[in-house]
């Protein structure tokens, strides 16, 4: 049997035989692509989420630490015990040079950290001294409500 047709006519297929892709397998195919790309989408979502909370506790480290070297400017003063300090989340008012360290360091807590950071100063004997940063960390996926990071020095 000869399927070619005659030159000038377009070839005609026997019946059970078909060409190109049908309209099923054509949805089919954009619903596998659609739901692959929703996938990503999600995936770039939690991405972005998590890399804020990363970053939110990489600035809680940097002010700690920056606490931290105020204290060691000021030696006498804080192995007084002037730095310590209950968990303050709102600038207190500067005035003296310890004053002055603790309002410009919450200021900065809540302009790298976040409007929902707190900080607080503890000092023990030996010349221990802690540093405590909470802040509010519930838009990292799987994160606590509040998210807390001590950093403990001798100065």
């Amino acid at each position: 049997m000869n399927l070619l047709p005659p030159p000038g006519r377009t070839p005609v297929l026997p019946p059970g035989r078909q060409r190109g892709a049908s309209l099923i397998e054509v949805l089919v195919a954009v619903i596998i692509m659609s739901v692959g790309l929703l996938g990503v989408a999600a995936m770039q979502s939690i991405a972005l989420r998590n890399s804020q909370g990363s970053m939110e506790r990489t600035q809680a480290v940097i002010q700690s630490y920056a606490m931290l070297d105020s204290m060691r400017a000021n030696l006498t003063a804080a192995r007084a015990g002037a730095y310590v300090m209950a968990e303050t989340c709102s600038a207190p008012a500067p005035g003296n040079l310890v004053e002055t360290d603790k309002s410009m360091w919450i200021a900065s807590l809540l302009a790298t950290v976040g409007p929902s950071a707190c900080g607080a100063i503890q000092c023990g004997a030996d010349d221990v001294c802690s540093i405590i940063v909470t802040w509010d960390d519930s838009r990292a996926s799987g994160g606590d409500d509040e998210h807390s990071i001590t950093t403990t020095s001798r100065l």
